[in-house]
C-alpha cells in the first residue's frame, strides 16, 4: 500500500510544477512582449509584423488568466475529501455569499483547514500533507490579494456560520473554490 501512494503523489507534484513552468513562461513572454512593445511601440504599428505582436500581446494575457491560482486547492481538496481519518465539526460559511465576502469566507475555510491539520497531526492522520498543502497554497492565493483586501460589514465573521461535518465542509470549500476560479 505505500508503495504505490508515493507515485501517486510524485506525479501530482510534477503536474504542480509543470502547471508552475507554464505560468511562468506565459509571464516570460508577457514581459518580452511588454519590453518590445515600449521601446518600439508607434514604430512598430506601421507594420503588419507590428500589428501581428500587438495582437499577440493582446491574447497571450487573457490566456495567463485563464489558470486558476487555486487549482491545487481543489487538486487536494479532492484527494481528502473521502478520508475516514478526519472526524471534527467546522464552521463551514455559506456558498452563497455575496461576492463581496468572498475572500472572508475562503479566510474562513483556511482557519478551519487549520484545525482540521491540527486533528491530523494529533491523530497521524494518512491525509496530513494534503491538508497541509491546502493550508499552505490556500494562504499564499490569498497574500495576492492582500494588499486590495477589504471587508464589508455585513460579512459575517467565521464563528457566526453553522458547524458542519467534514463532508458537508469539503462540499461547500470546493464550490466555494469552483466559484472564486470562474471570477
Amino acid at each position: 500500500m505505500l508503495g504505490t501512494a508515493q507515485p501517486t503523489r510524485n506525479a501530482r507534484a510534477l503536474s504542480r510544477l509543470e502547471s508552475q513552468k507554464t505560468h511562468l513562461k506565459s509571464i516570460c513572454l508577457q514581459y518580452q512582449l511588454y519590453l518590445l512593445l515600449n521601446s518600439h511601440f508607434f514604430c512598430l504599428l506601421k507594420n503588419e509584423r507590428g500589428l501581428i505582436i500587438f495582437f499577440l500581446c493582446a491574447y497571450v494575457p487573457k490566456t495567463a488568466a485563464g489558470h486558476c491560482k487555486w487549482t491545487e486547492v481543489l487538486e487536494d481538496l479532492e484527494q481528502i475529501k473521502t478520508s475516514k481519518d478526519i472526524d471534527v465539526s467546522l464552521y463551514t460559511a455559506d456558498t452563497d455569499e455575496d461576492t463581496e465576502c468572498q475572500e472572508p469566507v475562503i479566510r474562513c475555510f483556511l482557519l478551519e483547514t487549520k484545525v482540521i491539520l491540527q486533528e491530523c497531526l494529533i491523530k497521524n492522520c494518512s491525509k496530513t500533507q494534503d491538508v497541509l498543502n491546502i493550508w499552505k497554497n490556500g494562504n499564499a492565493g490569498l497574500e495576492i490579494n492582500k494588499l486590495n483586501s477589504t471587508t464589508s460589514a455585513k460579512c459575517k465573521e467565521c464563528e457566526e456560520y453553522e458547524e458542519k461535518n467534514f463532508t458537508e465542509f469539503i462540499q461547500s470549500f470546493v464550490k466555494v473554490i469552483q466559484k472564486e476560479c470562474k471570477h
